[in-house]
This record gives structure tokens, sequence and C-alpha cells, in this order.
């Protein structure tokens, strides 16, 4: 009987060893010395949320924000959250967010503001869940007096199949435009026209149409009924992608709230926001407020007027595109982003020139087609103009990966991108850090869509870009794919969050549920025993090209120093992160260190940056904070 019951525990008993096995080994000294260690982070359980979107502010807490979370039901209720944490003290703050969020975009401003826009307007609807025939309305407007405002529920009944449909949203059609002919001198009216989301009156199909139709704007008499009317193409059953807003906020680190600034010129679900050397934010795709990809129409927002103006030239890329500030204030697109847009179109890297929208193409790109949902980094130092992208899927949800990562230096007579060494697994969504050191932690992904069919990849590695060489180190503790991320901290440690799988079992019949739990990881490089220190007793304010002292016992011990630009990171996207090298001497007393930062504002452009110093092993200190104001002439 004893040998049965023992037969019977036996894989029991082993696997309970084999765990406890493996505790002792992750954290013997000489195991966390090579490959560092993770730890769960306590987070009560009223502080909880469906972390999209992470970025760390000049306080040193992390704004997490969820909006609705992905999650529909939060979304009807108007249930939006976002979180404050500080990470030092491990304590937290419910922020009240005053839109939904979600899939907004973010970035740094140069006061140390993070600039929020975008978010969700309305959720998707599959074919099957549709239940009113709707689509895309244009109305017209060709009235060269004034513009006019349809409130949301304004009825469009069509000249032709009579049938009725109403908007969804308020919709503001600008007045039209008069031209005269130079050589005749004739006036003539140019319309003006806006689009507005509708849907018909009733549930079933007999309500949808089948071709383009002129509609009649109910309540309009006279003139206004002649000057006004809308002009659809089919309003059917067919899957309804999100929608997203215009909306625009600046979270305040110090008073820790949003303050609305003057909305966006396009709705925007998904966009990128990135940072401009002179502090402006440009702001580019994302699905617009009818649910289709924003057509190539870019926009920058100034932070001294909190207004956005178009830029004049368009150019297209899909969602959550990779979009780095690069030399000359010119922009290069990795080709990495995030969900919607055709597949044969805006997909290929190239460097942009803002000014003349040229666009130059940079080849070599390897496994160009499943390339989707992959990570892109700027190598440190940034000065080396090299950039580097992770893995990556296939368009929508396309079960293919890959292990590619590829490198390309921007300083090459004729840049082309390389392969760098296979990432620890085939993996969509992993998440790449920026360290001190100059290596790179990259973490997680899935092997699937969203995890799909149980392929979470629970690995993490170290690539140094000086030897071209990365090597794994300690595990993940849970799987993290779509709506997940990471983030560096003023400690050198590291954050991971959210995870967003559509299946919870291998076999794909279980809902998923968000991971809510925060990971930290603490690297090898705090494991050494002493790390160099560095203290403000300086400026907190160096111009470019300035120079500021700060104290550093033993500064004879430092050997780099490191000007770290922190995170804000969504969806597979952290344009932000960039790790400057400054130049640097040891005062005379050796109880301190003068550094001279460079004076390239699309290097540095202007924000708050972390200040590392790190020593001959490798091993940095806490980060000093410093801001780079926005350069004068």
């Amino acid at each position: 009987m004893v040998v049965a019951l023992a037969g019977m525990n036996g894989p029991a008993l082993y696997g309970f060893a084999s765990a406890q096995y493996h505790q002792y080994k992750i954290n013997k000294p000489e195991y966390k010395a090579a490959n560092g260690k993770w730890d769960v982070v306590n987070v009560p359980q009223k502080y909880r949320i469906n972390t999209i979107h992470a970025a760390l502010l000049h306080t040193g807490k992390v704004l997490l924000v969820a909006g609705s979370g992905n999650n529909a039901a939060n979304f009807k209720a108007k249930s939006f959250r976002t979180v404050l944490w500080d990470p030092e003290k491990n304590t937290f703050k419910n922020i009240p967010t005053p839109k939904d969020l979600f899939c907004s975009g973010h970035t740094q401003l140069p006061d140390g503001r993070l600039l929020v826009a975008g978010g969700t307007q309305r959720y998707e609807k599959l074919n099957g869940d549709v239940k009113k025939a709707g689509g895309l309305m244009i109305v017209y407007n060709e009235n060269p007096d004034g513009p006019k405002t349809f409130p949301a529920g304004t009825l469009f009944t069509g000249k032709q199949n009579g049938k009725t449909f109403a908007s969804k949203d308020p919709v503001v059609v600008p007045r039209a435009k008069k031209k005269t002919d130079p050589r005749t001198g004739k006036v003539t009216v140019v319309h003006s026209e806006a689009r507005v989301y509708v849907e018909a009156l009733k549930d079933g199909r007999s309500h949808s149409t089948g071709s383009q139709d002129n509609y009649r704007i109910h309540g309009l008499t006279g003139a206004d009924a002649r000057n006004f009317y809308g002009i659809a193409q089919k309003l059917s059953f067919d899957k309804k992608d999100f929608q997203g807003i215009k909306d625009s906020f600046e979270f305040d680190p110090v008073a820790e709230r949003y303050i609305p600034v003057s909305p966006m010129n396009e709705a925007r679900w998904y966009p990128t926001l990135t940072s401009l050397q002179d502090g402006k934010v440009l702001s580019v795709s994302g699905l617009d407020e009818i649910g289709q990809v924003v057509p190539g129409k870019q926009e920058v927002y100034d932070p001294k007027t909190k207004k956005w103006r178009y830029l004049p030239k368009r150019r297209f890329f899909p969602t959550y595109p990779a979009l780095f500030l690069t030399d000359k204030g010119r922009i290069f697109y990795t080709g990495s982003n995030a969900g919607y847009g055709p597949d044969n179109v805006g997909r290929k890297p190239g460097i942009w020139d803002l000014k003349s929208n040229k666009f130059q193409l940079v080849p070599g790109m390897s496994d160009p087609n499943i390339l989707e949902t992959s990570m892109s980094v700027l190598l440190p130092p940034a000065q080396q103009q090299r950039y580097m992208v992770l893995g990556g899927g296939g368009v929508g949800e396309d079960p293919r990966s890959t292990d590619k990562t590829r490198i390309v230096d921007l300083h090459s007579p004729s840049p082309r991108f390389k392969d760098g060494p296979p990432l620890y697994a085939k993996a969509r969504y992993p998440s790449s850090v920026i360290m001190p050191d100059d290596t790179v932690l990259t973490t997680n992904g899935s092997g699937d869509y969203r995890g799909r069919s149980d392929s979470n990849v629970l690995k993490a590695e170290l690539y140094d870009p000086a030897r071209n060489s990365a090597r794994q180190v300690a595990d993940p503790l849970v799987g993290r794919n779509y709506h997940s991320g990471a983030l560096l901290l003023p400690d050198g440690r590291v954050m991971t969050f959210g995870s967003d799988s559509l299946y919870a079992d291998k076999d794909n019949t279980k809902p998923g549920v968000f991971q809510q739990q925060i990971d930290l990881y603490t690297p090898p490089y705090l494991y050494r025993g002493s790390r160099p220190e560095l203290t403000d007793r300086g400026p907190t304010t160096v111009p470019l090209g300035g120079s500021a002292t700060f104290g550093a016992p033993h500064a004879s011990a430092i050997k780099k120093m490191r000007l770290m630009r922190p995170g804000s990171f969504t969806h597979v996207t952290n344009v932000e992160q960039r790790s400057i090298a400054v130049d640097f001497k040891a005062t005379p007393d050796g109880n301190g260190v003068r550094v001279t930062l460079p004076k390239d504002s699309s290097l540095v452009p202007p924000g708050w940056y972390m200040l590392n110093a790190v020593d001959g092993h490798g091993t940095p200190s806490k980060a000093v904070w410093v801001k780079v104001p926005v350069a004068q002439g």
C-alpha cells in the first residue's frame, strides 16, 4: 500500500522537489551575480489594473494607464483607470482619468509633463456581433459663409434607397472655400467635408444598403437643405474596427493630474507620438473616428501654445509605427508597427525628412513580411546611430513569428540592415530596455498571436552591442505578450507589466485573463557589492553643450557617464528611450565629476534625463535627474 501511494504521488513529489531546487538555484549569490533575479511587486488589490501604457516620470514615479483596459464592460460603464506608482516606496495612488486613454499615444515633454493623445471612442464589433448596418457618412458643405455643427443623432435619409441612418457622434463641417480664377476673375465655391459614423435606426439586414447614395439631412430648410448633404457608399454589417478620439492631455507629475489641452485635428487610436528636437511632438497614424487608418495626415503639437497643426504633406504609416528622432531632425522608421493597415503600404523602413517629405528607403531587412509586433531600439550609445529590430510576427492574426534581430548603422554611407545574433526564441511582442551599462535587456513575447496555443516565451537575454553577442539571463516569472512592456527605473532595475493573452489554455478553449502582476528585474550588475555614487550638488538644469558638477566619491573609479531618457512604453513601442554618452572628468579633489553635454538637439531632445555613472565593472550608480531645456536660437 505504501509503495502504491508513493507511486501515485511520485510525479507530484518530483514536481515539488524540482520547484524547490529551482528556487534554491536562482537564489544562490553566484547565480544572481551572473543572471540577475526577478521579484513580484506587492500591489494592493484596489490598485491592480490592466496596465496598457507605462511611463517613467521625472519624480521617479511610474504612470500606469489602463483606460478601459481592453474591457468593453469598463468602456460602457465609463470606468477608466490610471494608477501612479512610486517604486522606491512601493506606494500607489489612483488618478482620475478623464477619457478612455486605452490605446493612446504618449511622450515626454520638455518640462517633464507627459503628453497623452488619442484613445478609444468605440470598441470593435466582429462580423457576427454587428446588429445594425452602419459605416462612413461624408457630410458636405457648399456654404462659404460658415461652418455647421451636427449633433450626435442627426438623421440622414437616402434619396434613392429611402433608408434612414443616425450619426453616432457630433460632427463639425468646415465652411466651403471660395477660389478666384486669376485670369478671368471668376469665383467658384469648393465644398468642404467632414466624416462621421452612422448606424441604422433598427436591427436587421433589411436596413443595409449596397451602393452609393446621396442623403438628405433632417431638420434643414431653405439654403441649408441645399448646401448641406451626405454621401455614403454601402452601409453594411462588415466588421467595425475600433474608433479613435481627438482628445489630448498633459499629465503633470507634480500636481499628479491630467490637464486637458487642445485636441488633435484627427482622431487617433494606436498613434505614435515622437519628441522632436525643438520640444514639439509629432503625432502619426492611428484609427480615426470611423475606424479607418488616418490617411497619412500627420500633425505636430507645440507645448508652448498647447495646440496642434498639420504637416503640409502626407505620408502613410500603419498604426503604432516605430519612429525615432535621428540626425538633423529627421525621423527613422524601423518598420516595426503594431496592428492596423494594409500589408503592402507603409511597411518598409526608411529615413523621413519632415521638411521635404522625402523618404530614403533602408534595405536589407530579413523576414520583412513578419515585422509587425517587433521591438525596435536605438542601441547605446545613441551617438553611433545604430538601431536594432527584434522579433516580430505576421500581419494581423497571422501565426508566424521570427527570432531574427536586425541591425542598421545610419552613419554608414549606404545604410543597410544586417542580421544580428538570433533572439532566444521566435517571438512577437518582445520588450527591450536600454541599460546604463550599454547592454539591452529583452524579455518575454509569444510565438503566436497574443500567446495563442500556449506560446508565451519565458526567457530573457542581455545583448552587448560592443561585442554583438547576447546571453540568456534569469527567466521571467510570468508570460507577457500583447499589451505588455518594460521600463528602466532610476535605481537601475527594470519593471515589466501587462499581458493580454487571447486564450488561457493550449487548446484555445478558455478565454484569457489580463496579467495584472508587475515584476521587477534586478540585473547582474547590482549583485557586485559596491556601486558608484552620484549626488546632485550642481544645477539640475544643464543646457546643450553646458557643464555641471555632481558629487561622486571615488570619482576615479568612474569609466563612463550616460544620460538616459526615461521610457514611455506601449504596444511593443518605446521610441523615447535612448542612452547618450557624455564627456566627463573628475574634479581636482577626487570627490566629484564634471559632465559636459553634447550640443546636438537631435541627439539630446529637450526634457528630463537620468544621469548615471558607470564603473569599470559595468556597475551603474543610482540616477540623478537632469533637465535639458529647449535649445535657444
